[in-house]
């Protein structure tokens, strides 16, 4: 009977131990958290200049050529974009990214718009400050990404018009 009691005791023992160490690292793990869409990309697509200047130029169809670098230890990502309709424009921001889940992020940009010749591009014909919210997602198990997103260029116009706005979407690949 004896041995039956000690027996008892070393179960009753390792199961109670067992049970504080599940308690511990059930209590100390941390909570997963997503990060932003991984990875680098070149993409291209169509953008839609939707504002015109005072003498009705702007508002039009092009191309778009969108580049990310994303910074690996940080939720932020370089990017650049060359907008091609009537007019020439590159618009380098540098974008604040919020994980949505592992595959999406959203973001907020800053930076400017440059825009070459008389013509207005879809973001105007002149240097401006522009915001660009936007959308990544990268399709699972692949390195497509589909990206959208719009450009808010403030005085951009020469010849008067205010503020122009574009939205460009388009697809991918990561590098």
């Amino acid at each position: 009977m004896l041995r039956l009691t000690g027996l008892f005791s070393a179960v009753g023992t390792l199961a109670l131990g067992s049970l504080a160490g599940i308690t511990t690292v059930a209590f100390t793990t941390e909570s997963a958290s997503a990060q932003a869409a991984y990875g680098s990309y070149v993409g291209v697509g169509p953008t839609f200049g939707l504002t015109e200047d005072n003498q009705g130029e702007g508002r039009q169809v092009g191309g778009v050529i969108a580049v990310r670098y994303r910074l690996l230890e940080y939720p932020v990502s370089l990017r650049t974009q060359g907008l091609i309709g009537s007019g020439i424009a590159v618009v380098p921001t540098i974008s604040y990214d919020y994980p949505l889940n592992w595959q999406t992020d959203v973001y907020l940009g800053a930076g400017a718009a440059f825009a070459a010749g008389d013509t207005p591009s879809p973001v105007g014909d002149k240097t401006s400050f522009v915001l660009q919210p936007g959308i990544d997602h990268v399709l699972p198990n692949t390195n497509t990404v589909l990206f959208g997103n719009a450009i808010i260029a403030f005085d951009a116009y020469r010849n008067g018009g205010g503020t122009a706005f574009s939205l460009q979407g388009g697809v991918g690949l990561q590098f």
